[in-house]
């Protein structure tokens, strides 16, 4: 079915069975995820059925967390006719890296924070002042390069 057979959505009909804005569809147009729109004689932005489910697509790979750049690469791989499973595998475990450290440095920061505050309130309890400086000096830092 050619383009001219194909049902047409304007933007905000694209927006809403993919469940995009309309915003996001103008970056996605303008960063090349999703290919120029059709326009009418007025210039409103037409779009396809092929159209919609790359939306979908950006969507749903948006919420695994895939920036923008990644989603482009994944899709420039498949218009080239290459299957892009291993390269979405390689950026999920890429992603999975980062959270685990993400995750390992949150886990240190609450640690430090937990000592902290255990500090200030021995402090409190011996009759000193436990006031925030005093509880940011006495922290050991945290060790942030691991």
């Amino acid at each position: 079915m050619t383009t001219a057979e194909q049902a047409l959505y304007t933007a905000g009909q694209a927006a809403q069975q993919a469940g995009v804005t309309r915003k996001a569809i103008r970056i996605y147009e303008t960063k090349g995820l999703l290919p120029p729109a059709e326009r009418t004689q007025a210039g409103y932005r037409l779009f396809t059925a092929d159209d919609i489910a790359i939306l979908r697509f950006i969507r749903q790979a948006k919420t695994l967390g895939l920036t923008l750049a990644e989603i482009a690469d994944i899709l420039d791989l498949q218009r080239g006719g290459a299957q892009p499973c291993g390269r979405v595998t390689q950026l999920l475990d890429a992603h999975l890296a980062q959270i685990d450290r993400t995750l390992a440095d949150l886990r240190q920061l609450r640690r430090t924070l937990l000592h902290a505050r255990r500090t200030a309130e021995q402090t409190r309890r011996a009759g000193g002042d436990a006031v925030i400086c005093q509880i940011i000096e006495a922290s050991p830092a945290p060790d942030l390069a691991s």
